[in-house]
Order: structure tokens, then sequence, then C-alpha cells
């Protein structure tokens, strides 16, 4: 990979394609793009279907080829909205995932064995394709038995509806029972939230997945947008950005020390000739255990820009001088069950 003193300037899209890179998910035969495609609160929601269409698009011409999404995402509007972009597309060109546990519009929620079944009919009409390559537990189901889940989720492995499973957001305790039962399907992979303002998996999480052959695919690397640098302290956020839209702006409740802080990024970021977001990615990327870093682009334009951290390399001093910009403002909490 090349090292970042090394880029006199932003990777053009052709670079982009050249260099993305891909990981392998876990223990699985998966391999993903360093940067994947996510549609919480975006696709079949909060923009048009103009736009998302062109952040699909934009996604695979710069070499993405891993898509996330989830049945409680728009009320299922963002499966079937892409279970419509992604139909004329050969189905082993990409890598799908989608998750089940949060409450439907018809208040089905739960990892039961009943719902196990019924969420992945319901995921795999609304996407249009027979598998999911990836079977996704968003949280963790106090109200059901772990051996339940895990019988019925190896049930739809062995079905042929998903090919492998992971988990989002368990605790760690949880993760280990799930490994030690006999006869199940194996997980993966883990999806916690992941940036450099919110590093609790590196304490527990990230080693217990290592050991177990689980890759990380982490969810707000950009902080909601926050690492970008497009939000600065005693200003107005930009009238069309994330934080000022109610149905996109959830845990965006950074107060303006934390902005000053990542306003001291910049300049590193500019020493190396990329952008802040760029910058933010990288830091994510360096972790091996790490698979792939979920981007949440509501513009084609933001896809382009940030495809651009794959392949770079941060030097260790670069890595010291970002942790003493952010000091005080890193959170190190577990994971959200």
């Amino acid at each position: 990979m090349p090292n970042a003193f090394s880029c006199s300037m932003t990777r053009t899209l052709a670079d982009s394609v050249e260099t993305m890179k891909y990981r392998q998910l876990g223990s699985s035969d998966l391999h993903v793009s360093e940067l994947s495609l996510g549609s919480w609160m975006t696709y079949g929601g909060a923009i048009d279907s103009a736009t998302a269409e062109a952040c699909v698009a934009k996604a695979f011409e710069v070499g993405i080829n891993f898509i996330d999404t989830a049945n409680v995402y728009s009320g299922g509007k963002a499966e079937e909205f892409l279970g419509v972009v992604l139909a004329d597309r050969p189905r082993d060109s990409f890598v799908l995932a989608t998750k089940l546990f949060f409450p439907m519009p018809n208040g089905d929620r739960g990892l039961s064995r009943e719902q196990v079944f019924k969420q992945i009919d319901a995921s795999l009409e609304r996407l249009r394709t027979d598998y999911v390559d990836l079977y996704q537990c968003h949280r963790y189901d106090w109200g059901t038995p772990l051996e339940e889940t895990m019988e019925a989720l190896s049930e739809v492995v062995r079905q042929g509806k998903a090919r492998y499973l992971g988990f989002s957001e368990w605790p760690p305790d949880k993760i280990r029972e799930s490994l030690e039962l006999p006869g199940v399907e194996k997980f993966v992979s883990s999806q916690p939230q992941y940036s450099l303002l919110w590093r609790g998996p590196e304490r527990e999480l990230i080693p217990l997945c290592a050991e177990h052959g689980i890759s990380q695919i982490v969810w707000s690397p950009l902080a909601q947008g926050v690492l970008t640098g497009k939000y600065r302290p005693g200003e107005p956020p930009p009238e069309t950005s994330r934080m000022t839209n109610a149905r996109m702006n959830y845990f965006m409740d950074y107060d303006d020390a934390v902005l000053e802080r990542v306003q001291r990024l910049r300049p590193i970021a500019e020493e190396l000739g990329i952008s802040m977001a760029q910058l933010a990615l990288a830091w994510v990327l360096r972790e091996p255990n790490v698979a792939s870093a979920i981007l949440g682009a509501s513009r084609p334009e933001q896809i382009e820009d940030n495809v651009g951290a794959s392949g770079i390399e941060l030097g260790d001093d670069v890595l010291e001088r970002i942790d003493e910009a952010l000091a005080g403002s890193v959170s190190y909490e577990g994971a959200a069950s």
C-alpha cells in the first residue's frame, strides 16, 4: 500500500478504482471492498430515488462490491429500493448483507425462531434475490434463548437463504457463548460503531473477534459526518447536511469542544494531500481486523472522495499526531446492547 506521505494530491476517480483494496471477511470465502455502501436512513427514505440510484451506480463504478442494509431501514423500503436497482446486475458481482431484530412497522421484532424464518423470507422478497451473502443480528435479543436464535440462523444457512452469519453490537460474553454452542453455524462478522472518536471495540471486541475468525464491518466511521470537518465550532451546520435533517441526525450530539478538536485534524490531512474524510477512513482501515467501513453517502460525490482512503497507510508519527489532536474527545464505550 502507498504511504500517505507519498500522496501529493487527492486521488482521481481512475486512481480510486485502481487502488480499491479488498479484504477477506472473517473465516468466510467472501472478499469485500474496504469501503462499503450502507443504506440506513438514506435509500428508500431521506433522499430521493434518483440521487440514491446515482449513489449506488457510483459505488460500483469506484470498485465497491459490498452493500449493507437491514429490514428495518425505512421500514423495509431500503431493501425494496436495493431490490430494484440491483436487479440487473449479476448476483455474483456484489456481496449483499442485511439484518433483523428491530421492530418492523407491523410490530414484528426480535431473534426468535419464528422471526428469523419470517424475516429472512420477507427480506429476500424485498431484495428480489434467492439469498443474501451475510445475514446479521442487528442487536442481541435478551428475550430469546441464544440456542434458539443460533439454531434458526443455522437452518437459514443450510437452506441456502444466507451464506454466512454476522452480528452487530453484541456483548462479548454472548459472542463467546455463541461460539461455544455445538452444531451451529459460526459468525464471520461483527458490525460495531468504530471511528477516531468512538474506539470502544479496541478494548475487548476486536481482540476476541480476531482470535475466532470474525471480521469487523464498522458503521459510522466518519462519526455521522463530523470527521469530515464540515461542522465547525460556533457555526450553524451547513443547510443540506445530515445534522439539519431530523430524519438523519441520530447520535449527533457533538459539542463545540469536540468540533474544535476535529478541526485540528485538518492540517494533518492537508499535509498528506488527502481529505479529512479520507484521513478518518484510513485510520479505521489501519486495523487488520476491519474488513470494511460502511459509507452512508447521500451524494455520489461523497463516495468518490471517500473511496480514496482505500490503500492509504498512515505512519506512526501521523497516528500520534491524530491522538494528540483528539485528546479528551475519544470515547471507549462498549457495545450498544
